[in-house]
């Protein structure tokens, strides 16, 4: 390995991790992921282009490319339903990197549709590394390169170094979504139940039965009761009947 590679590597994941201690939002995620896409590129050797892939709603979609070329061959491979991105999301091999070092030659016939298509806009090699964790989002990093064989196994190791990266930043980011929903729901439960306290003058035991029993006779989640309850309540101050909470 030349010496500049570890050095370059190094300072590449300690920005973005230090990127992502400072950044909460969805919009300072992207841009992190963006930072981690083109650090790979200008990192790992051989490589030219590079993009994530994440599924969404379904459909596989591509973040942060660094041409419109490599948005075009990610959707090609999302509409073919075929490729290394599609590999490593849905099928990766035990390192969860698939390598594909010549499309225009041994590796055509494991993508025979999407192969031609990476060939004609140049890139013979490409390489995809899964980003999913268990309960997370599907994902995967794709780096490209115009020269066949462009992947040794020195290139292949930071590759799946920069992967763990991007594997950490998504896996933060659901869990952290995650977590705020189950904050904001306790939030709207434990309203819903300070109004009923007030108004019916029960305790707090029988303000979230009466949530329960609500939520069990209209067939809607706890959360939904509780949202329509704060969102009906009489500002007058006056008791709603029981009937109502439970419509």
């Amino acid at each position: 390995m030349d010496a500049r590679h570890p050095e370059d590597l190094v300072v590449a994941l300690r920005t973005a991790a230090r990127g992502l201690a400072r950044r909460r939002s969805v919009r300072d995620l992207e841009q992190t992921l963006e930072q981690v896409v083109a650090s790979a590129v200008v990192t790992v050797p051989g490589l030219d282009a590079g993009s994530i892939s994440i599924t969404e709603h379904g459909r596989i979609e591509t973040r942060h490319p660094t041409s419109e070329s490599i948005r075009k061959l990610d959707e090609k491979q999302s509409e073919l339903n075929e490729g290394p991105c599609i590999t490593a999301i849905e099928d990766p091999p035990e390192t969860g990197t698939v390598v594909a070092q010549d499309l225009a030659g041994a590796d055509a016939d494991r993508w025979p549709r999407f192969a031609p298509n990476a060939a004609e806009a140049g890139y013979r090699a490409l390489m995809s590394t899964q980003l999913s964790v268990d309960g997370g989002v599907w994902a995967a990093l794709n780096l490209y390169s115009a020269e066949p064989d462009a992947f040794d196994e020195e290139a292949q190791t930071l590759a799946g170094l920069f992967g763990i990266q991007a594997a950490m930043l998504l896996y933060g980011a659901n869990t952290a979504v995650h977590l705020q929903r189950a904050v904001d729901s306790r939030d709207l439960i434990g309203q819903a139940k300070g109004l009923l306290r007030e108004r019916f003058k029960v305790d707090d035991e029988g303000a979230f039965q009466m949530l329960v029993t609500s939520s069990q006779d209209t067939n809607m989640k706890l959360t939904a009761v509780a949202q329509w309850l704060l969102d009906n309540a009489d500002t007058s101050g006056s008791r709603p009947e029981a009937r109502e909470i439970r419509r």
